[in-house]
């Protein structure tokens, strides 16, 4: 395992990112990031039903596509994001056993976390990160929020879309949410908590440091970005 934490708070910069662990690497990754304020929309997802298109444009909240299915979720940077990406073997590894490093370490922290029916994470009864899966014929990606100190006013306004314009689309599960820090009762920052998660990761792999991304994989994600912003305002365009 090589964890790496993203240089770059674009969320559409580090869903390429996602991408080109997942399609162009060969080796097991947990990836760190924070975006600024942003909907991260599931694959099969019709906009206008997930999100309150008016609201996002005026407070400037990018809306993204990813890999995954399921969700529509929200980022700020007072969310940090977690995305183990591995090869497929003859027997996948199940999306539980991904949470378990997250789980342990979040209860090292003082967080009393379980995971819910639905592979999403909870701590006194309110989830505090929701996840989601991508598998290719050689890869899978299993990523996740997790809610440290997000504007939770933000999130509920944001997600607010019309419901009835989904169509075929899948549907968000609106769930009681609540931030780390506020469970702690905490004034740490995130930067902060981060930093400690981190460490704590990397002890867990008994790795020694972060691993670097090269200037000439910074440069491919570069490229894979132009390609999904092109696609997604097409895709705009069509819905």
């Amino acid at each position: 395992m090589k964890l790496i934490l993203s240089p770059w708070h674009s969320p559409m910069r580090n869903c390429a990112l996602e991408e080109y662990m997942v399609t162009e690497r060969h080796d097991d990754v947990l990836l760190l990031y924070r975006n600024t304020p942003s909907v991260i929309l599931g694959r099969n997802q019709t906009v206008a039903a997930e999100i309150d298109g008016d609201f996002c444009r005026a407070h400037g909240i990018e809306v993204v596509r990813r890999l995954s299915g399921g969700g529509a979720v929200y980022h700020d940077l007072g969310n940090i994001n977690y995305a183990f990406v591995s090869n497929k073997e003859a027997s996948p590894v199940l999306d539980r056993d991904f949470l378990r490093p997250v789980v342990t370490l979040l209860q090292v922290l003082g967080v009393e976390a379980t995971a819910g029916k639905r592979k999403e994470l909870l701590a006194g009864g309110r989830k505090i990160s929701g996840t989601a899966s991508h598998v290719t014929r050689n890869r899978q990606l299993f990523h996740g929020t997790l809610l440290h100190r997000t504007d939770l006013h933000m999130l509920e306004q944001a997600l607010r879309g019309d419901r009835t314009a989904r169509g075929k689309g899948v549907a968000s599960v609106p769930s009681p949410v609540a931030n780390i820090a506020e469970l702690l009762h905490s004034d740490e920052t995130t930067e902060a908590f981060l930093e400690r998660f981190g460490a704590l990761l990397l002890q867990y792999y008994g790795l020694s440091g972060y691993s670097p991304i090269s200037p000439n994989e910074t440069e491919r994600i570069a490229q894979i970005e132009r390609i999904r912003r092109m696609k997604q305002q097409a895709d705009n365009h069509g819905e």
